[in-house]
C-alpha cells in the first residue's frame, strides 16, 4: 500500500508574480496534497495562467516560495530551471511538434534514448492510442492530440502535471469526453496535478479542490461543493454558478426578509451589517402555481417570463409582484408556461454578504 508523503507535492507561499512590470499575481498561498487534483478557476485576466507559468518556473516570482515534492524550486536565494523542477506540462491545443510522428512526440523530454521506445509504447497503452506511433500531429483529432500531449507530459515521470486549459479549443461533447478521460487517467496512475480553467462545470466536476481566482489573488480554495454551496466572497458567488441576488429590506436576529420572503442566515450573529445582499441559488426555489394553493399560501407571487429548457433540468424566469426578477431551477421541465401566475418558495438557508462601506 501506497502512503502519501509527509510534505505536499505542491507549496505556493506568498508569492507575488509579473512580467517585468506591474505585479499580475499578489501574496497567493496554496498546497497541493500527493496525488491530488487541484482547479485553479477564474475569469480571462485573472491570473491563473501566471501563476501556472511561476510554478512551472518560466517565470521568476518577486516574493514568495515554490517548494515542488519537498524540494525548494524558488525564493530570494534559489531559482531551479523548468527542466529541473520534474513538472509535466500540457498546454492549450497540445502543442504538438508537427514534425514529429506521435512517438517522436512522446519521447522527445526522455533522457534515456535507450529505453525510449518501451516507455513511449507503456503511454500510448496508457492513453489508449496504440498503433498510433508512426502518425502525424495533423492526422489526429483533437482529443487524440490532447491525449498524446498529456503522454509527453507523463513519460518523463513527473511529480506533478500542470494542465494550461487544455480542453478549450475541443468542441463540447468532446471536451467532456477527453477531460472525463484525462481525469480518470490521472487518479488511476496516482499523479498529482493542477489544472487552469475558466470553465466553471469543468473545474467543479473534475476537482478534489478548486481556488478561485479574482483579480490576482485566491479568494477561496475547497471542495468543489463548498465553493459553490458555501461561498466566501460575493465575487466567488457570482462567478461560480447562476446566482440569485437580492437586497436585505429587514432583518430580524439570523432571519433577513427580502422580495422572495424571510430567508434564514447561515452563520450570522446580530453583531454583524444588518444592511446587504442575500445570494441563494436557483435551486433553493421552488415554483408552486397560484391555483388551488388555499387560504394561507406560501411563497410570493409572480408572473413567468421565460423557461430556459435543457432536458435535465429547465430555468424559469419569474418577475416577482415587488418588481425583481428571480431564475428558477427545477429537475427537468419547469411544469408551468409562459405567463403563468406562480408563486416562489424558499428552501434552505442562504448567505448574506454586507454592504461595502464606503
Amino acid at each position: 500500500m501506497t502512503t502519501s508523503p509527509a510534505v505536499p507535492q505542491l507549496s505556493v507561499e506568498s508569492i507575488s508574480v509579473g512580467y517585468g512590470g506591474p505585479i499580475v499575481v499578489w501574496d497567493v498561498t496554496m498546497e497541493v496534497e500527493y496525488r491530488e487534483f487541484v482547479t485553479i478557476l477564474g475569469p480571462s485576466g485573472s491570473g491563473k495562467t501566471t501563476l501556472l507559468r511561476a510554478i512551472a518556473g518560466y517565470l521568476r516570482p518577486t516574493t514568495g516560495i515554490v517548494t515542488i515534492a519537498g524540494t525548494v524550486a524558488s525564493d530570494e536565494r534559489t531559482w531551479l530551471p523548468p527542466e529541473r523542477r520534474r513538472i509535466g506540462i500540457v498546454p492549450q491545443e497540445g502543442a504538438l511538434f508537427p514534425h514529429l510522428d506521435v512517438a517522436g512526440n512522446i519521447a522527445f523530454g526522455l533522457r534515456d534514448k535507450k529505453k525510449a521506445r518501451a516507455r513511449v509504447a507503456e503511454m500510448l497503452e496508457m492513453v489508449d492510442l496504440s498503433g498510433l506511433e508512426k502518425a502525424r500531429p495533423h492526422e489526429l483529432s483533437g482529443g487524440q492530440q490532447q491525449r498524446v500531449a498529456l503522454a509527453r507530459a507523463l513519460a518523463p515521470a513527473p511529480s506533478l502535471v500542470l494542465l494550461d486549459e487544455p480542453f478549450s479549443s475541443l468542441d463540447a461533447s468532446l471536451r467532456f469526453d477527453v477531460r472525463t478521460q484525462v481525469r480518470r487517467l490521472l487518479a488511476d496512475i496516482g499523479t498529482t496535478a493542477v489544472l487552469v480553467t475558466h470553465d466553471q462545470e469543468e473545474a467543479l466536476s473534475m476537482a478534489d479542490r478548486v481556488a478561485v481566482m479574482s483579480a490576482g489573488r485566491i479568494e477561496q480554495v475547497g471542495a468543489p461543493w463548498t465553493v459553490y454551496d458555501d461561498p466566501t466572497t460575493l465575487n466567488v458567488a457570482r462567478f461560480i454558478g447562476d446566482l440569485v441576488e437580492l437586497p436585505v429590506t429587514e432583518m430580524q436576529g439570523a432571519s433577513a426578509h427580502t422580495a422572495v420572503g424571510w430567508v434564514p442566515i447561515r452563520d450570522h450573529s446580530e453583531s454583524e451589517s444588518s444592511s446587504g445582499r442575500v445570494v441563494l441559488r436557483p435551486e433553493q426555489l421552488v415554483l408552486v402555481a397560484e391555483r388551488g394553493v388555499g387560504p394561507d399560501p406560501q411563497g410570493v407571487p409572480g408572473n413567468v417570463e421565460s423557461i430556459r429548457y435543457h432536458g435535465h433540468d429547465s430555468l424559469t424566469s419569474v418577475r416577482l409582484n415587488d418588481g425583481p426578477l428571480v431564475d428558477v431551477r427545477s429537475a427537468g421541465g419547469a411544469g408551468v408556461a409562459v405567463g403563468d401566475v406562480v408563486r416562489v418558495v424558499v428552501t434552505g438557508t442562504a448567505r448574506m454578504f454586507a454592504d461595502p462601506v464606503v
